[in-house]
């Protein structure tokens, strides 16, 4: 049996709604497909999703599918048999049967070897590498991405039979931006451990500044970088102070601190530095004329709502600069890299 699996930490709606869902889906012993941002704690689902079902005392395995090239994968997942004398190997497939496999990043597994994951996921059925005969095992799958598969689909990266296969369930885990009530009690689990492993007496808590700024930043990284932001500035707290008798992000320590490599002597990628805002030729998209209305689409959905919001901006900056990309990443005060990358988030990169 693996060790129990850390408590969720949360007590947004949108948090509770997924951990309402993974309760009933628990049960029911078919494929999960977890889909959500780096970070976001896709593992933490998948370990929950196992031990709240019939497996629960069955073996839990993990499998990182981007860590591994294709032929690596395969003797990882299916084992390998060899005919130089060498002792064969059996994969991660067989060690899981009667419990539970993840396959974390399972879009960076090839055509190939998509083929041969989708009869083990449907029947329970595969073959050993150098073997001709199948190995059959009862192991329920659960796979994470955080990519866009039906999008990855549609460009003839992932394979659409194995995508329905997984998607019995698919539970989509929230950004922590719209998790904007769990972020302090999460900052607060994560500076109490920590201070622990350190073996200071008490925690603090946090200033009211830096509370503040917890909950304002964007998060890119989700709860993954809400969590080395935590440890790193308590433990520079501690440094400063052993006793913490000051709250996180102000006294001795400072404001928090964000980049860890923020630095009068930070090294600088002078090639990115001094290439141009623009391209040597502009590269203009016309905008085709409904483009416009999208962002005006009336949503009670928070991340619906940003998401209008970015589309308006885009098109405003485009409208006023004659679709010229360039100038319109000026308007918006961001790199032209960026905003090709919010033009690629809303579809409209060609």
């Amino acid at each position: 049996m693996a060790a129990l699996p850390p408590q969720p930490i949360g007590q947004s709606q949108s948090y509770l709604a997924v951990l309402d869902r993974v309760s009933d889906s628990a049960v029911l012993e078919r494929p999960v497909l977890i889909v959500g941002e780096r970070g976001t704690g896709k593992e933490l689902i998948a370990k929950r999703l196992h031990f709240l079902s019939p497996r629960w005392e069955k073996v839990f395995i993990t499998v990182n599918c981007a860590a591994f090239t294709d032929a690596r994968l395969d003797e990882e997942l299916f084992g390998q048999s060899f005919l130089d004398g060498r002792d064969d190997t059996n994969g991660k497939f067989y060690h899981a049967d009667e419990g539970t496999i993840f396959l974390d990043n399972v879009d960076q597994v090839s055509p190939r070897l998509q083929e041969k994951l989708m009869a083990a996921v449907e029947y329970g059925r595969y073959e050993a590498r150098g073997e001709h005969s199948e190995q059959e095992v009862d192991v329920r799958v659960i796979a994470a991405s955080a990519v866009d598969l039906p999008a990855a689909v549609a460009r003839g990266d992932f394979r659409a039979d194995l995508l329905d296969r997984l998607a019995f369930e698919v539970l989509t885990l929230p950004p922590l931006r719209a998790r904007k009530d769990d972020i302090l009690p999460l900052a607060d689990h994560f500076g109490r451990k920590i201070a622990a492993e350190l073996g200071a007496d008490r925690f603090p808590g946090f200033t009211a500044e830096a509370s503040e700024s917890l909950l304002t930043r964007n998060w890119v990284g989700n709860v993954r970088e809400l969590k080395a932001v935590i440890e790193r500035n308590t433990a520079q707290a501690w440094l400063a102070d052993e006793t913490l008798s000051n709250p996180i992000g102000g006294g001795m320590s400072g404001p928090l601190q964000f980049d860890p490599f923020e630095s009068p002597h930070r090294l600088r990628d002078h090639a990115a530095q001094s290439a141009p805002i623009h391209p040597p030729f502009p590269l203009e998209i016309p905008l085709p004329p409904e483009t416009e209305i999208v962002a005006e689409i009336v949503s009670t959905d928070f991340q619906g709502r940003v998401l209008a919001f970015e589309r308006k901006l885009i098109d405003e900056a485009m409208r006023t600069t004659s679709n010229h990309q360039g100038k319109a990443a000026e308007r918006l005060n961001l790199s032209y890299h960026q905003f090709r990358g919010l033009m690629r988030k809303h579809g409209l990169k060609k």
